[in-house]
């Protein structure tokens, strides 16, 4: 019985992995990413964090001089939206021409990148940034790179924008984020995103 009871459990969880994707989106500050994507049909987690650094156990204090950038890692529900979906709602929520960083955030730390993690993610990724490229008419600056490790942030960053909106919305507002995406992508800005 124990036996047959770990089988099942085994057969869940690789059901469950299947029922289940990974995205890895670098996107200037993590709260705005991840508030953009939490506003997605079929997003079921989003986690804000750094990656790419030359040591382990980046921290808010540092993460720029370590090398990381700050991201997001997506989990999603394919059968509800797909990795190329999200790839266009990520290069229309950010200015992947900008190679200094985004909007106020300046720096490596707050560049764009889609960190992938396998050669079909990065083949997706390579065809929507030439789209992008195609449909502002411009050079886009955003790396495509296979993954390294993601290490989750602190705690008071994740869900930072539901749990302190006012802030939150003053830092967004300020940064002129939402002002220069709609500025660059026009119709298309903030695609496949609900609001509500």
């Amino acid at each position: 019985m124990l036996t047959a009871g770990v089988a099942r459990a085994q057969d869940d969880a690789t059901a469950a992995e299947a029922n289940t994707g990974v995205a890895i989106f670098a996107g200037g500050c993590f709260w705005c990413v991840e508030s953009d994507f939490d506003h997605i049909e079929g997003v079921k987690e989003t986690v804000s964090g750094y990656i790419g650094g030359k040591n382990d156990n980046p921290t808010y204090e540092t993460h720029t001089r370590n090398g990381d950038r700050e991201a997001v890692r997506i989990t999603y529900d394919p059968s509800m939206v797909s990795y190329d979906a999200l790839l266009k709602t990520f290069f229309r929520t950010v200015d992947p021409t900008d190679d200094g960083g985004q909007f106020c955030d300046r720096g490596f730390s707050y560049s764009t990148a889609v960190y992938t993690l396998n050669d079909a993610q990065g083949a997706l990724a390579e065809a929507a940034k030439a789209d992008a490229a195609m449909v502002l008419a411009q050079p886009v600056a955003t790396e495509v790179l296979p993954a390294p490790t993601f290490w989750p942030a602190e705690e008071y960053h994740q869900n930072f924008h539901a749990k302190n909106p006012i802030r939150y919305r003053y830092y967004r507002n300020g940064c002129g984020r939402d002002k220069r995406v709609k500025s660059l992508w026009g119709d298309q800005a903030y695609s496949g995103i609900d609001k509500k």
